[in-house]
């Protein structure tokens, strides 16, 4: 008996055993031997163990170092200081000249600079980018980026030599570098030497939050187009540097499924792809087919993933003039997993997305003349499609926020897109655009179809069920004014386009008797939170007023910060204010007395002291990871506030009295314990301030601290009749019920402290759930409602529509000494809500002076 149990656990660790190379690449292929093998460097074969960021980076150097056909570099750092590398690679005789092959390149497809008329596709390379595992816990991709790179830098074949003469491969081995670190290091630590394949075993189940996203727990396969994070920003510029024909793009899916490629649903691609794009993708696909038929492998295409938010991985070089490919492996998640499918190792997933990637290398041999033709043309039609267009351009502007306009810009910027300042004032559909805060976006230019994806308000579509997203209005976002032109004859602008520089204030601050600057820019929270940590005082202006700044009268809003020498405690006070101040582009005035001419006095009790919030960010499983590390993003990024994240589950070990504000994020809280619970009520009648949105909202509402009814997910669903539909209809019904991303209007009470620095009465808002905020019934509680017609872009089934417009989206009211804030949506969704982020920050200095009794 001991024996044959010996006997099958020797025949299980065996089936386990570290694979050599001739598992993934057979024996026929020969590898130059002065070319260092990924086993020599790591010390393990690949998919043994998995791979560290820190162990990639350094085994592509060593490919560098020993194969001419290699060149790294490293292109930026993450959140975490990771470097993110590239390899460039191709023949050496082209190597030694990449820089001005990739300048005959992108004139050649762009049809700009020098000789791009002449350039001829004949003997051109075609460029591939190669990028793997933007979700760090689905590490097959980057494991197999050091088999492919071991191939392209070693191997000697006639594939290989081909492929090296007629391409040049941007070869990008771990998107996610953050990410990845954590996953090998929760996967490998959590590995016996025995690896089970039991799905429940700690290994195959991570802690709260999951690897899959970046330092800030953004989802990184969403930052392509919102360019949040410098992962993505560093992608992006090599992207638009190279413009590569084919980008390819490796993930991984459940277990229990096999494998995914592209073309995806065919009713899902978003209408600004060319028709063109799509048939290079199935003809690439037959490729894929070819090789994983070869192999036995199991695998499906044309299901599931849409094609449409631009901001994907695989979907923005489709709008980009390049062709997005997306591969989707069945996961292991570590090292050994039992599936629906069998026993699924870590390393059979590794080759599986090896052989795509020898597909995809076959694949654009045989399609190079037409993929270079193909992307010629798609940026030779540019202009033939500007033309037809009875749009012409936008303009876009946002009255006394210079900042929040130039992050605008810079986004545009890195897209290639080009932005010219008004010389003048414009009057564009009775709109008002001044000259020193509007910009003109001609569609004209070669990025049409991004363009008008950017500023795309579609809200019908042919299928209208959304993997993703279905609205991403960039100025809607940025909550900025914007409209479309006809015509642009008539405006007058510069004959530059816009481009970043230093706009920091050098202005010299000499005593007076106070100091004041406006809410309305981007960065005054920030500015705020640097003075208030060097503790200097401050006070709100809960109303206009004007007062006398160096002999001229100044008008300021309400929302004003107001800096008073009598009441600073610190001697050297001015010259911190100096220090601080010179860090922004924000106008300090110094105001003379403390008498004004009109509005409130600034001793008057309408100037409210603004304390340093302390925050309390409730984290845990509880939570949305996503959500939860959008507010961290903004908190840490805009605002320069640190709050403490703190896991639900250790929520009852906290006092807290220690924290100035509580924040919910999306979630589900009811299992809550009771004494918090308890504590918590007690915490915001004492003074406290506490915001919930979506799921956060709900709890508060569940709990009575948010006296606010609210319509449920089921709720919502209850209103769609389900009479007469087949077993057949369960998708559609549920692509009806559901809100995937769509943007919508709201009315805002512009009287209100938490709407300080807008300056229009409509605020578009981030809808990606169907949980509604009910209208307050009592008066000075509803500081935005849902506008009668609210959908701005995106889709959303009328019957939803109907039950949102008028809806509740952000109330705030007292609660003993303290407040309460709710949103019905996320106001710091993907980073990328300029405009609604404001409501936010306003909650944390501000919420303290609400006045409203919620009953």
């Amino acid at each position: 008996m001991r024996r044959i149990l010996f006997l099958l656990l020797t025949v299980f660790a065996s089936s386990l055993a570290a694979q050599p190379l001739s598992y993934y690449f057979g024996d026929e292929v020969q590898f130059d031997p002065k070319v260092p093998t990924p086993a020599s460097v790591l010390g393990y074969e690949v998919g043994q163990w998995h791979v560290r960021h820190d162990q990639l980076v350094y085994y592509m150097r060593e490919l560098a170092e020993h194969s001419d056909r290699v060149q790294m570099q490293t292109i930026g750092y993450t959140h975490e200081q990771r470097p993110l590398v590239m390899l460039t690679i191709a023949a050496p005789e082209r190597l030694a000249n990449i820089e001005q092959v990739r300048q005959t390149h992108l004139a050649r497809v762009t049809g700009e600079g020098k000789g791009s008329s002449a350039a001829t596709t004949a003997t051109a390379p075609a460029v591939m980018y190669m990028g793997y595992s933007v979700h760090g816990n689905e590490p097959s991709g980057s494991n197999a980026a050091l088999l492919v790179a071991y191939y392209l830098a070693a191997a000697q074949d006639q594939r290989v030599e081909r492929l090296l003469q007629e391409t040049v491969i941007l070869l990008d081995p771990s998107l996610n570098p953050d990410g990845l670190a954590r996953f090998a290091n929760w996967a490998n630590s959590n590995r016996a030497m025995v690896p089970s394949a039991d799905p429940n075993t700690r290994e195959h189940n991570e802690n709260w939050p999951s690897s899959r996203t970046n330092h800030y727990w953004f989802d990184l396969n969403r930052d392509w187009l919102l360019l949040q994070h410098p992962e993505s920003q560093a992608r992006i510029a090599q992207f638009q540097r190279w413009q590569p024909n084919v980008l390819t793009d490796f993930h991984e899916m459940g277990p229990n499924s096999t494998f995914f490629f592209q073309p995806g649903i065919p009713s899902r691609k978003n209408p600004l792809t060319p028709d063109e794009n799509v048939d290079l993708t199935k003809a690439i696909a037959e490729h894929h087919a070819r090789i994983l038929d070869s192999h036995d492998r199991l695998y499906f295409t044309e299901e599931s993933f849409d094609d449409f938010y631009v901001g994907k991985g695989s979907t923005y070089p489709d709008v980009n003039g390049s062709v997005g490919i997306l591969f989707e492996q069945g996961s292991s998640r570590g090292h050994v997993q039992d599936t629906i499918n069998g026993r699924l190792e870590f390393p059979f997933t590794i080759k599986n997305q090896l052989l795509t990637n020898f597909s995809t290398f076959d694949a654009v041999l045989e399609k190079r003349q037409q993929l270079l033709d193909y992307q010629q043309d798609f940026f030779a039609k540019a202009s033939q499609l500007a033309d037809k267009d009875k749009i012409k351009g936008y303009v876009v502007g946002a009255p006394k926020d210079p900042t929040r306009l130039r992050y605008f810009l810079s986004i545009l910027a890195q897209h290639q897109i080009d932005a010219y300042a008004l010389q003048e004032d414009a009057t564009v559909d009775k709109q008002q655009f001044a000259a020193q805060s509007s910009y003109l976006v001609p569609l004209s230019q070669r990025q049409y179809r991004l363009i008008k994806s950017i500023f795309s308000e579609q809200q019908s579509f042919a299928d209208n069920t959304f993997y993703d997203v279905s609205g991403w209005t960039l100025a809607h976002a940025f909550n900025l004014e914007f409209k479309e032109l006809n015509s642009v004859r008539g405006i007058d602008v510069a004959a530059q386009p816009w481009s970043p520089s230093s706009s920091a204030s050098q202005q010299v601050l000499q005593p007076h008797y106070a100091f004041a600057f406006e809410w309305f820019d981007y960065h005054a929270p920030k500015l705020l939170t640097k003075l208030l940590q060097q503790g200097i005082e401050a006070r709100v202006a809960l109303a206009p007023f004007t007062a006398s700044s160096d002999g001229q009268n100044r008008e300021l809003a309400a929302g004003s910060i107001v800096i008073a020498a009598g009441l600073q405690q610190r001697d050297d006070w001015l010259a911190i204010l100096n220090q601080v101040s010179a860090e922004f582009d924000i106008d300090l005035h110094g105001i003379d007395s403390g008498l004004t001419s009109r509005g409130v006095d600034l001793g008057s009790r309408q100037l409210a002291p603004v304390k340093l919030p302390k925050v309390l960010l409730v984290g845990g499983k509880q939570s949305s990871q996503y959500e939860v590390g959008e507010l961290w993003y903004y908190l840490d990024r805009h605002v320069g506030l640190t709050p403490s994240i703190i896991e639900a589950d250790e929520l009852t070990n906290i006092d807290l009295n220690n924290y100035t504000h509580i924040v919910f994020a999306n979630g589900r809280y009811a299992s809550l314990a009771k004494s918090f619970k308890a504590a918590l009520h007690t915490w915001v009648r004492n003074g406290g301030v506490i915001w919930g949105h979506k799921g956060g909202a709900q709890f508060l509402a569940d709990e009575q601290i948010l006296k606010a009814s609210y319509l449920s997910r089921k709720d919502m669903a209850a209103a769609f009749s389900t009479q007469g539909l087949n077993y057949g209809d369960r998708d559609m019904l549920a692509g009806k019920q559901r809100i995937a991303g769509a943007i919508f209007n709201t009315k805002v009470d512009l009287s209100h402290p938490l709407s300080y620095s807008l300056t229009r009465d409509e605020l578009p808002v981030f809808k990606n759930g169907t949980f509604l905020l009910e209208q307050a019934s009592v008066p000075f509680v509803n500081v935005a409602t849902y506008t009668e017609k609210p959908l701005l872009a995106g889709f959303t089934h009328e019957q939803n529509l109907a039950q949102i417009a008028n809806g509740g989206a952000i109330l705030a009211h007292s609660y003993g000494r303290g407040a309460v804030v709710a949103m019905t949506d996320n106001p710091v969704f993907r980073g990328f809500w300029y405009g609604s982020s404001r409501i936010f920050s306003n909650a944390l200095f501000f919420g303290a002076h609400i006045d409203a009794s919620g009953e």
